[in-house]
């Protein structure tokens, strides 16, 4: 991950020439595609596939397919919101990985290349489309996140699955074993993803408010 983020970071000027940001944007999407196309292949082939617990309702197979949507249309809105999930959801989803199998097995592999593609089509868009988030994404995420938690939850009890966690907390160990018993730890990740948000907007923070600034002296 840290090496293809080098990369990206160092390719950026060339990336920006001629068709190089357009075919960018695409081999990203392609990766995201394959990935999430052949998981589910990969379900229905290992006779794995469940409605409680294969369905793309995990935070990052959302962020993934709105990702998908931001490479192919450029859409500014999508990336107010990727920024922070995509970004969010992913740096934790590696560091935590709530997964059964081990390497080498597909499965495994296609975790990790699928949440590193997030990072990286998160940080495309801003190194080398120039997108930034601005103060009120942090806000537009939260509502996303609060909405998108009704619809999942929904969804839980249907299918008596137990996506985005929301249900109980993970077998693997994970940022929620320290927020609390059920249900309290879904206020606590309230408070945590409130403050990933803003973390992850203070970067920009500073460029903003000069980018202000400037525009108001002229």
């Amino acid at each position: 991950m840290v090496i293809a983020i080098f990369i990206l970071f160092q390719s950026r000027n060339w990336l920006k020439q001629g068709n190089h940001r357009r075919n960018g944007r695409y081999v990203i999407a392609c990766i995201l595609i394959v990935c999430e196309s052949s998981l589910n292949v990969w379900y229905i082939t290992e006779g794995t596939y469940r409605l409680r617990s294969t369905l793309p309702l995990e935070l990052c197979s959302i962020s993934l397919y709105l990702c998908v949507l931001m490479l192919f249309t450029k859409s500014r809105t999508i990336f107010q919101i990727v920024y922070f999930t995509g970004l969010g959801g992913a740096l934790q989803a590696l560091l935590t990985p709530a997964l059964a199998y081990a390497y080498p097995n597909y499965r495994f592999m296609e975790f990790f290349i699928a949440h590193i593609a997030i990072i990286l089509a998160v940080l495309y868009m801003v190194w080398v489309e120039g997108y930034r988030p601005k103060l009120f994404s942090v806000a537009l995420a939260m509502i996303f996140l609060n909405v998108l938690l009704v619809v999942v939850g929904f969804m839980n009890r249907i299918t008596g699955g137990n996506y985005m966690f929301i249900a109980r907390k993970p077998e693997t160990a994970s940022l929620l074993d320290v927020l609390g018993p059920y249900p309290w730890y879904l206020l606590s990740l309230e408070g945590v993803a409130l403050l990933m948000f803003l973390l992850l907007y203070l970067p920009f923070s500073f460029g903003n408010r000069r980018a202000a600034s400037g525009t108001l002296q002229r």
